[in-house]
């Protein structure tokens, strides 16, 4: 049973693998750190390394990159997953970095820091990666299963930006857009040609595609809820879709005013036009764990949606946790649902992170093998349709901890932090990824020294 293999690697107390032992092992480690009798204290920040009217009642989906052609066989690996679609390998790049200590900690663990200079200011900056041979396991039981590398997929132009309330003009989006294929994600969710009465904010898609279509290595998926809005989409450039339909009855009908049914016999429309012009299509389940009309939802259900959206063609399934409700006890029976009628390296996790489970529910996921995640800058992003959904997880986050954990992105978080930056400055608020928050902060501080 999948569900023993996850929970069987969280030791107990006494075992490497305990949160006790990693506990004593972090505070020896900020020990270590701490300067000595006469020693001037350091002040040390993240090194942040690279690594028309369309529908009526057009809904929000909880999107992924291939290349163009015929769709190839499933991969048995993490890594012959990421080597299927070319447009999605960027070249990695590391961070030329001069003059290193490094401070040891653990076995495979160590922490480098350094002074160096950011874009605009000189600042300290401190990292944590794992070792040179980028091993994945770093000592426990808890990482050694984890894939060796993850693709994330960026939503916040369209699923970040759809429920702001005071409109964002395009020109900002054009420019955020620019700002997150230039750190290296590979694949930045463009906008959804929906009907501009349903979703007002995504009203200048065209315009947007208009001037990113072109944006080198990285692809630009755009939601399509119909037929009509495929060909509005291709018309003005796009080269990737998303279609999306729910796990719930309630929310269906809600979200995009038909049945789940309906739904899926739409999306095969688009299925086979999408076909016939060789243009890759993506798949969103929303409301995979729960639903703010019908309470949780049955995993078998999801199950049900995503073999539907995989068999009409979609090459990957991304399952949305819309209201942010899922905890790694609900998540992993879910996925074992979905994985026995699709398979894993076609799947990718969308969590919203109301409830502050985002990581955990990523974590789990990635153990039971799932290596593509979606994410929002600066954690951007909530559902029109489903009251109480906060934003998503913040790609920030998302980084920070793969970083910690030797997987390897190709993505450099310090662009990511500037991006996230750049839109919350325009929104007139604060960034929501923890991480972002506390590296600024600490790169403020070092900056007065």
């Amino acid at each position: 049973m999948l569900a023993s293999k996850v929970w069987s690697r969280l030791g107990s107390p006494s075992s490497p693998a305990s949160p006790r032992a990693l506990s004593s092992a972090a505070a020896a480690a900020a020990r270590s750190l701490m300067p000595g009798p006469g020693m001037p204290a350091l002040e040390l920040s993240p090194v942040l390394p690279s690594g028309g009217d369309v529908l009526l009642g057009a809904g929000l989906a909880e999107t992924g990159c291939r290349a163009s052609g015929p769709p190839r066989p499933s991969s048995s690996s993490p890594d012959d997953a990421a080597e299927e679609y070319p447009c999605t390998k960027l070249k990695y790049q590391r961070q030329t970095v001069s003059h290193q200590p490094k401070l040891s900690f653990g076995e495979n663990l160590h922490f480098t820091y350094l002074s160096g200079r950011s874009q605009n200011q000189q600042n300290y900056r401190y990292i944590s990666s794992s070792s040179s041979q980028q091993s994945i396991g770093i000592g426990n039981k808890i990482t050694h299963d984890l894939p060796r590398s993850v693709k994330i997929v960026e939503v916040g132009p369209r699923d970040g930006l759809q429920n702001e309330k005071i409109t964002v003009p395009t020109h900002v989006k054009i420019e955020l857009i620019e700002r997150l294929a230039s750190s290296g994600l590979s694949v930045v969710e463009a906008t959804s040609f929906v009907s501009p009465k349903w979703v007002p904010q995504l009203a200048d898609a065209k315009d947007v595609m208009k001037v990113v279509q072109n944006i080198e290595g990285v692809c630009l998926p755009v939601l399509t809820p119909n037929l009509k809005g495929f060909e509005a989409a291709v018309a003005a450039g796009a080269k990737e879709v998303a279609v999306f339909a729910s796990a719930s009855e309630a929310f269906s009908k809600s979200n995009i005013n038909c049945t789940i049914k309906e739904s899926l016999a739409r999306y095969n429309g688009v299925a086979m036009a999408a076909k016939e012009q060789n243009i890759p299509m993506r798949g969103y389940v929303s409301c995979v764990v729960g639903c703010p009309f019908e309470g949780s939802v049955p995993p078998s259900n999801v199950a049900y949606v995503a073999k539907k959206l995989y068999d009409m063609g979609c090459y990957e399934v991304s399952l949305g946790d819309t209201i942010g409700v899922g905890t790694p006890g609900t998540v992993v029976p879910m996925l074992e649902a979905v994985m026995s009628v699709v398979p894993k390296e076609k799947l990718a996790v969308h969590f919203h992170d109301t409830y502050g489970q985002s990581l955990s529910n990523i974590l789990i996921s990635l153990q039971m093998g799932v290596s593509v995640v979606d994410s929002s800058v600066a954690g951007l992003g909530g559902c029109p349709y489903a009251k109480g959904a906060s934003g998503n997880v913040a790609t920030e986050d998302v980084v920070y901890m793969l970083n910690g954990l030797g997987i390897k992105t190709n993505v450099d978080l310090g662009k990511v932090m500037a991006a996230g930056e750049f839109i919350c400055n325009h929104l007139g608020r604060q960034s929501g990824s923890k991480a972002a928050t506390a590296l600024s902060k600490v790169t403020t501080n070092a900056s007065k020294l």
